[in-house]
């Protein structure tokens, strides 16, 4: 069994969607389909992308959701369709006991999905960290720092939403 766990960017244009889920579902036949446990936080753009993926491949979804009210606060109602679908088919539901979403909160949740992963799926442009923690590149900097290897996925022509 492989745990992949993963960590991206919401901000993902539709095309940019398009091109990382083509190359997820390359990436991820390698990890052996009903052996694959995938670590999400199921979140709008990379994480949901990912959770997809898993699905299709025939691989299990681990849902981690840094708060009790992840749904009710973060998730938003353009969103709220896909993430309830794959919460629904997520073979295990992890709730941190975070009350807020903050920087907390996602720190512990990357924190988590990270002591749970073989490996570590990035959908990242290489972007530096902003400083504001919990973010993608700051969960591939501590991925790197504890030896998990990192895959990075961000396919030529792949761009963020700007604003």
């Amino acid at each position: 069994m492989t745990s992949v766990a993963v960590t991206g960017h919401m901000d993902l244009t539709d095309r940019t969607v398009r091109l990382v889920r083509v190359a997820l579902d390359r990436l991820l036949i390698s990890y052996g389909g009903s052996d694959l446990v995938g670590l999400s936080c199921l979140a709008a753009g990379a994480d949901s992308v990912f959770a997809q993926a898993v699905l299709a491949a025939k691989g299990r979804v681990v849902a981690v959701l840094p708060t009790r009210r992840y749904r009710a606060d973060v998730v938003d109602e353009e969103h709220a369709p896909l993430f309830d679908q794959l919460l629904a088919q997520a073979g295990e539901v992890i709730v941190l006991p975070h009350v807020t979403a903050d920087r907390d909160a996602y720190e512990a949740a990357n924190a988590e999905l990270l002591r749970r992963a073989d490996r570590l799926v990035a959908v990242w442009n290489g972007e530096p960290p902003s400083g504001m923690g919990g973010g993608t590149a700051d969960t591939v900097h501590a991925a790197r720092a504890a030896g998990i290897p990192v895959d990075v996925v961000w396919p030529e022509g792949a761009s963020r939403a700007r604003g």
